[in-house]
């Protein structure tokens, strides 16, 4: 078989095709399409009593629909474009390995490189409202952050400017652009989770273990969708960098792994606080039952009247009680003793 192998750059060839079956399995096999069904089912789902949040819940399901949309229209135009290297084209002028060296020349590549090149804006644009939002949009922090986001998105744009006409991505641009939103995500990161470690410590001096749980919970959360994304990031960045043909192999699969990160959180969230209105929409309370009742003077009266559950005079500072208010309700058997 060694004599039918072509006298071609083989790697180029098989990690650019193994980059595209990697990006196939993170977008549509089980991961990134059935999580965003899953995201809007979440999303969707009004648990009983809820009126409040129906805003938001709105412009992360515009977020989802929006994400999915790009990500489906990039993955069809690299669906297609591995069918042109391999099969419409094979017999071009240098073979497969030419195509893929000369992939900017191709609109069908550009356009999808577009999409992605969106989707990570608006994915981006997500954290972003997240970290202002537990920051309370402090100048110092707002003004910093979206330069960051505005010099890669400047970055994106002219790497896509550069490359039109040419036979191979704008190095440097490309780098930068990468760089940055590498930087933009670890940033976000050590901001949101510093601040919430903060409160936490403050939350810490309050009875009830319950609120530092959930601090807990949402910095894990944070961190671990950060790190699977900036990790295929950094692995993209050293291989590029290195003109290592290991960057073909991440390329496609980085904007699906990000958008993973983020579905995850929101289902999480979603489910976490319906189960939470549910339980709460359900809760009623419980008498108690004592036999007796006595009233001021010490008699005891043939009949007791049920009262509620609240020893509390909302409208004092303290506990009241009158003298003929019964702590008790009626007895669930008249011969208990």
């Amino acid at each position: 078989m060694s004599s039918y192998t072509p006298d071609t750059d083989l790697w180029l060839e098989r990690s650019h095709l193994d980059g595209m079956v990697l990006g196939a399995v993170s977008y549509g096999k089980c991961i990134f399409f059935i999580l965003t069904i899953q995201a809007t089912i979440a999303l969707t789902h009004k648990p009983r009593g809820e009126t409040k949040g129906a805003e938001y819940h709105w412009m992360l399901l515009s977020y989802v629909c929006i994400t999915f949309i790009l990500a489906t229209i990039s993955f069809g135009g690299n669906a297609k474009f591995a069918e042109m290297i391999w099969i419409d084209l094979r017999d071009a002028p240098g073979g497969p390995a030419a195509i893929i060296d000369n992939e900017v020349k191709y609109w069908i590549n550009m356009m999808a490189l577009s999409c992605y090149y969106i989707m990570q804006w608006i994915m981006q644009m997500l954290l972003l409202h997240r970290c202002f939002m537990v920051w309370h949009r402090q100048n110092y922090i707002v003004v910093p952050m979206t330069t960051v986001f505005l010099a890669m998105v400047a970055m994106s744009i002219l790497n896509l400017a550069e490359s039109s006409g040419t036979t191979s991505y704008a190095f440097d641009t490309q780098l930068a652009y990468v760089s940055l939103q590498v930087g933009l995500t670890v940033i976000y990161t050590i901001l949101v989770s510093g601040r919430l470690l903060a409160v936490q410590k403050r939350m810490k001096a309050i009875p009830g273990k319950e609120q530092d749980d959930i601090y807990g919970t949402v910095i894990t959360m944070v961190v671990a969708s950060a790190t699977m994304y900036c990790a295929l990031e950094v692995i993209f960045i050293f291989s590029f960098a290195l003109y290592s043909n290991v960057s073909n192999l991440v390329f496609l699969t980085i904007s699906h792994v990000q958008g993973i990160s983020q579905l995850l959180i929101i289902i999480r969230v979603c489910r976490g606080r319906a189960v939470e209105k549910e339980r709460q929409a359900s809760y009623s309370p419980t008498p108690i039952a004592f036999k007796h009742s006595w009233d001021s003077a010490g008699t005891n009266p043939e009949s007791s009247n049920e009262v509620p559950l609240t020893p509390y005079d909302n409208t004092s500072a303290g506990p009241t009680r009158t003298s003929t208010e019964k702590s008790v309700v009626k007895p669930a058997s008249t011969e208990e003793t």
